[in-house]
């Protein structure tokens, strides 16, 4: 097949894009600069335009493109970046698409849907939506890749993401860190739900919905068994051969530090994937994925 891919040096980007072209599948990447670092084919686009070269063939989009959420502070130009990176982005593909031969739009999105904080809440995919920015961003996000595929009349999949969890990239790198250097510690309560996913099964789980015409509808990219910041840290330390000697950080800091996108760190998500799917998730318990991220990839060094 060939895929055209937005976002595509980003975190999942990157990793897809490797197993698609290990399967024998080709690859397009829109990206605003030409690196020649991927075995993939790059296209420029901007704000404002898009080398249309990059359409043509492709049966697949996959739509990762955006901002990072937890780059920078949330003013309210940095909450219209977030927004209008991951929604003018797909209308400026829809603008300029011509003669299309997609079949399939495969869009980002994020458990975010559900709150940044839906505190003891179990939410799966038929769960309302929350009220937050982050619930709000999601929202905008869906309904802009929901919009595209009625236009065209694709077979569309929304992929809800947790936290992915990669040895060199991402979340985890960033908790395993300070607990390397005995300065590691849990997050506030260290009570709030983390629902994680190795970076191997949320691949699987793009690829797998761009392949397979019959995966549709909408799917929670995590791991089947969430849990709490305080139990991730302490599992972390474990594998790292590390002990925790520091009280949990206190919430209040990281509010004053990070103003509203505090959430990040400090909201409890407790999703769970409903959706029967034709494969399974390799990693389902937090143990078995850290120790292959973090002894097997030799990180933990």
């Amino acid at each position: 097949m060939k895929v055209l891919i937005t976002g595509g040096s980003g975190l999942i980007g990157k990793a897809l894009t490797k197993r698609l072209i290990l399967e024998g599948h080709q690859v397009n990447i829109l990206t605003r600069k030409i690196t020649h670092k991927t075995a993939a084919k790059e296209f420029l686009w901007d704000n404002k335009t898009i080398d249309i070269h990059a359409f043509e063939g492709v049966e697949v989009l996959v739509h990762l493109a955006g901002a990072g959420i937890a780059d920078k502070k949330w003013t309210p130009e940095r909450k219209k970046e977030i927004i209008d990176s991951r929604v003018k982005s797909l209308e400026l593909i829809s603008e300029k698409l011509t003669g299309s031969t997609l079949k399939a739009i495969v869009g980002g999105s994020a458990i975010g849907y559900y709150g940044g904080d839906s505190g003891e809440t179990e939410n799966d995919e038929k769960s309302e939506n929350g009220s937050d920015f982050m619930a709000h961003c999601c929202i905008k996000w869906e309904k802009e890749e929901e919009d595209f595929a009625q236009k065209l009349n694709l077979r569309l999949v929304k992929i809800r993401t947790g936290v992915v969890l990669d040895p060199e990239d991402g979340a985890l790198p960033k908790i395993t860190r300070p607990i390397k250097y005995y300065a590691g510690s849990p997050i506030g309560s260290g009570k709030q739900w983390m629902s994680w996913i190795h970076i191997d099964d949320i691949v699987e789980i793009f690829y797998q919905s761009i392949i397979n015409e019959n995966i549709s509808g909408i799917i929670n990219g995590v791991a089947p068994n969430p849990v709490r910041n305080k139990d991730f840290t302490k599992l972390a330390a474990e594998i790292l051969n590390r002990k925790i000697f520091l009280p949990n950080v206190p919430a209040i800091v990281l509010q004053m530090i990070l103003g509203e996108m505090s959430v990040v760190v400090l909201g409890s998500s407790r999703v769970h994937n409903k959706k029967t799917l034709p494969f399974s998730i390799k990693y389902e318990y937090l143990e078995d994925a850290l120790k292959d991220l973090l002894i097997k990839k030799n990180i933990s060094q």
